[in-house]
């Protein structure tokens, strides 16, 4: 996911810097928003890490629900970079951090702690970039 992420954030910040992206009033406030948000749904690295893992994977949740708000109320170049960030984080809705007792689950899966790093890092990129973009 960080690798995915780290092209998307290379090429926002290309489109920005040679002028194709021109963020509107609009899309700035709605970075800033959404960039507030994804930084309480996921914090330092020292604080995600003292978490369980339920408290984790529900934080993560909570930035791709950022995400999806956010996406929903623009069009263009921030709504392809909000998609393609949903995109790269998918692998979340496929976690779990309840055992599955016997049972079947969905195809979800116990991710590893390397997994939730990964995962928050991307986020963080996400929201690096977010706020380069409500700067411009």
């Amino acid at each position: 996911m960080r690798t995915t992420v780290a092209s998307l954030v290379e090429e926002a910040e290309e489109q920005i810097r040679d002028r194709v992206w021109q963020p509107l009033a609009e899309e700035r406030a709605l970075a800033a928003q959404a960039a507030s948000e994804l930084s309480t749904a996921v914090t330092a690295p020292d604080v995600q890490q003292a978490l369980e893992p339920i408290d984790r994977l529900e934080r993560l949740r909570e930035a791709l629900a950022v995400l999806a708000v956010a996406l929903a109320r623009v069009h263009g170049r921030m709504a392809w970079f909000l998609a393609a960030a949903s995109t790269a984080l998918i692998p979340v809705l496929h976690w779990r951090a309840l055992p599955a007792e016997g049972g079947r689950t969905f195809g979800a899966v116990e991710p590893t702690a390397e997994q939730y790093a990964d995962a928050e890092d991307a986020v963080r990129g996400i929201r690096d970039t977010l706020l380069h973009v409500a700067s411009v």
